[in-house]
């Protein structure tokens, strides 16, 4: 049997809380749907499901700890901003900018990302099924032992990884279907121009070969090359996770060949300040 507290039910074991979003097909504000969470979690419930989610905002806002949320419907804007620890699965897309400045935890989306998912992200990991949106990876950076990661199935817009100074930025140019199975994008589609403007730091992997992707897509401060042994290394365990995520075949997805983005330079804009202050 289950229980029924307001917008909140209760399973009969008493580990997790279903919470709806929309009860009585009527939105709730993201204000309420987000104190509801709280809530739930002050009472000691580590397992959320969020159902008939649409649109609301800052799901999972500044969360910390072993928290697992699974959200149906569409997250607004700023899905687990500033999240340090919490696992969240979407099961549809995202709006803009999921994942500002996380510092740790996982998102996983079965659909499409929008614009700036992983927005300067300090650490934890994004795998996307579908694809993502314009400066995806904006800025985002590392530290030590805080590195983030963010994986696109699909194709990616312009600007990806502007700016970046850290961590992984993956697309794999893929149509990846619910059940895993997967056909490769058109290979100049996989993503748009002005791709690592700016990059200072980490890096960008795509799943094509370095002849595959127009030079004309380098953004400034930007180098195209193949991957070295320690790249392939990470990515194996990186991909590893991702497909075991959407169900795909690791074997077939390591078997494409792989290019990288990396930095000229660790100053790509210093011709433009004075070189000395006087």
């Amino acid at each position: 049997m289950q229980k029924a507290t307001g917008n909140v039910i209760i399973d009969e074991a008493g580990h997790a809380v279903s919470i709806d979003a929309a009860p009585r097909g009527i939105p709730l504000k993201y204000q309420q749907l987000n104190e509801t969470i709280h809530q739930a979690i002050d009472e000691g419930y580590k397992d959320i499901t969020l159902k008939n989610v649409v649109g609301q905002r800052f799901i999972a806002a500044a969360l910390s700890g072993d928290i697992r949320i699974k959200i149906y419907g569409t997250p607004g804007n700023d899905l687990g901003i500033f999240m340090d620890g919490p696992a969240i699965e979407v099961f549809g897309n995202c709006e803009d900018q999921c994942g500002n400045t996380m510092n740790g935890g996982k998102i996983i989306i079965h659909g499409a990302a929008r614009d700036v998912a992983g927005l300067s992200a300090r650490g934890g990991t994004i795998y996307v099924r579908g694809d993502g949106g314009y400066r995806c990876g904006v800025h985002i950076k590392q530290y030590m032992n805080k590195r983030p990661v963010l994986v696109f199935g699909g194709r990616v817009r312009q600007f990806f990884g502007e700016y970046m100074a850290g961590g992984l930025l993956v697309a794999l140019g893929l149509e990846i279907n619910e059940d895993g199975g997967f056909k490769k994008i058109d290979a100049f589609k996989i993503t748009g121009a002005s791709l690592g403007t700016g990059i200072h730091g980490g890096k960008i992997v795509l799943a094509r070969g370095p002849d595959e992707v127009p030079c004309e897509y380098l953004g400034t401060g930007a180098k195209l090359t193949d991957l070295e042994e320690a790249d392939h290394v990470e990515l194996e365990a990186v991909l590893g996770d991702y497909c075991s995520a959407f169900h795909v075949d690791r074997g077939k997805v390591m078997s494409m060949q792989f290019c990288k983005v990396v930095p000229l330079s660790k100053r790509p804009f210093a011709h433009n300040y004075c070189s000395k202050m006087l």
